[in-house]
């Protein structure tokens, strides 16, 4: 699959070809369509943040359908709309992803950080932290939502 690629902090992204992943447990894996920018992928590419996975494909606001199911998944179909955030994974069992805070886990990982991301052909995600996604905007409307969106949603849904 075509992605572009962060070899080393500071460095411009290469255009490359990786193999194209497949979705382990509880994964799903996404034919990007969209994946918006940010400045934290701005930090990341520039070196800002500290030890991110390398090479990396960074990209965390990503817009795509479900190419493929991994094992045990079952909340989601192939062709589904969804899309991916920031959070990547986390733990599921520490007292903040217990008490719904996960983005305060001490073990996340995060889409386009320490997990490859969206500015490739397909990306794979854990199930539980993608969206469906209702049709009716584009793709490309819809991609930036996925980051200030929701921290603008989470929020709101916590007061």
């Amino acid at each position: 699959m075509h992605a572009m690629i962060l070899n080393a902090p500071g460095e411009a992204l290469q255009p490359g070809q990786l193999v194209t992943p497949l979705p382990g447990l509880g994964q799903v894996l996404i034919r990007v369509q969209a994946c918006a920018i940010c400045r934290t992928d701005l930090h990341v590419i520039d070196g800002e943040l500290p030890c991110p996975k390398l090479p990396l494909v960074p990209g965390h606001e990503i817009v795509g359908r479900i190419a493929q199911l991994g094992d045990g998944v079952n909340s989601f179909q192939v062709g589904e709309r969804v899309g991916t955030p920031w959070l990547g994974w986390t733990c599921g069992v520490c007292p903040y992803c217990r008490k719904g805070n996960e983005n305060l886990c001490d073990l996340a990982k995060f889409t386009g950080y320490t997990l490859d991301g969206g500015y490739a052909e397909h990306a794979v995600a854990d199930a539980r932290f993608c969206f469906r996604l209702p049709e009716g905007s584009s793709d490309v409307e819809v991609a930036p939502l996925l980051c200030a969106g929701l921290i603008g949603y989470r929020c709101l849904s916590k007061i």
